[in-house]
């Protein structure tokens, strides 16, 4: 019955949430019953999906294939082994028949220790099963993979497994997009902090944006992808090119890094704003459903769009 509740409260704060179309393509845009249907799903488990639990982990695996599957050219497990356990990331791919190089975006199912990671990172994998709904009514430039790590917050051993077996297969790749924690956002004053204070006269005190984090030295496929997500305009869009120490590798994009793959995150900046980061208050309850749709449609509308 609490879950009946939480899902009816949520739809009603989300009312008219899909009554606006941007550009050109009716089909571009996200449902908030499917988000909050996923997000319940996800979230509101008997245990956490930590690395410690890993039945619960596979059990998340087997929902987020069902939903793939529904939608994607090809689905499969990319099992590895991490211990005494065996572990998957979830892959699909749209756009086969492209001969062109592969774009991946990917998010990460797993949480840290003893929460429900509804904005960490429940609110990308959501993203995920709404990116491969859409995008899979639109033609396509570029062949694109969809992957569902495990591991991130224990080694980030998923996504190096993923983009290590690129590189092992030789696999041609434009680049990669990660979604890191998508659903948090506060315009109160002071909302939102920086690892340099400085940073505040530049992007402003207020948790209201989305943020596009890269490190200093980037590559055609995050340029362009960049220039097309925020000429979309669905929502408040920043950039940020940084050296690592703040932060902006904290999340699976990073693994790609090390393969010498172009890639970037989308993120609301983590504890850098959301006060609930790695605690049990991070719950879909605190999640902006309406903004957390725009950053949506505004990823698929860059990758539709990208040259």
């Amino acid at each position: 019955m609490k879950q009946v509740i939480i899902f009816f409260l949520v739809i009603l704060g989300c009312i008219g949430c899909n009554t606006k179309h941007y550009a050109q393509y009716d089909n571009v845009e996200s449902d908030s019953v499917r988000i909050v249907q996923h997000l319940t799903a996800i979230t509101k488990t008997d245990g956490y999906r930590n690395y410690k639990n890993a039945p619960l982990l596979n059990q998340t695996a087997e929902y987020i294939f069902s939903v793939f599957n529904q939608y994607a050219d090809t689905v499969y497990y990319q099992q590895f082994q991490f211990g005494d356990e065996t572990y998957m990331n979830v892959v699909c791919r749209l756009g086969s028949e492209n001969n062109k190089p592969l774009v991946i975006v990917g998010a990460h199912y797993d949480v840290h220790e003893e929460t429900e990671g509804a904005d960490d990172n429940a609110s990308g994998i959501v993203g995920l099963l709404e990116l491969v709904r859409i995008l899979s009514k639109e033609k396509l430039n570029y062949p694109i993979e969809i992957v569902a790590y495990t591991l991130e917050e224990w080694t980030m051993t998923g996504s190096i497994t993923h983009a290590k077996s690129l590189q092992d297969a030789g696999i041609p790749v434009y680049g990669m997009v990660a979604f890191e924690m998508i659903g948090y956002f506060d315009d109160r004053p002071n909302s939102q902090s920086y690892p340099v204070k400085a940073l505040k006269l530049i992007y402003g005190n207020k948790g209201n944006y989305i943020m596009l984090a890269k490190k200093n030295s980037t590559g055609a496929f995050v340029r362009n992808f960049s220039n097309s997500f925020k000429k979309q305009a669905t929502i408040e869009t920043k950039s940020v090119e940084a050296p690592l120490k703040w932060g902006v590798g904290r999340s699976d994009h990073s693994s790609y890094w090390k393969f010498g793959y172009d890639a970037l995150m989308i993120t609301n900046t983590a504890n850098y704003r959301n006060p609930n980061y790695h605690k049990s208050s991070d719950t879909m309850e605190t999640l902006d459903i309406l903004r957390m749709m725009k950053v949506i449609d505004a990823t698929a509308l860059a990758i539709i769009n990208l040259e």
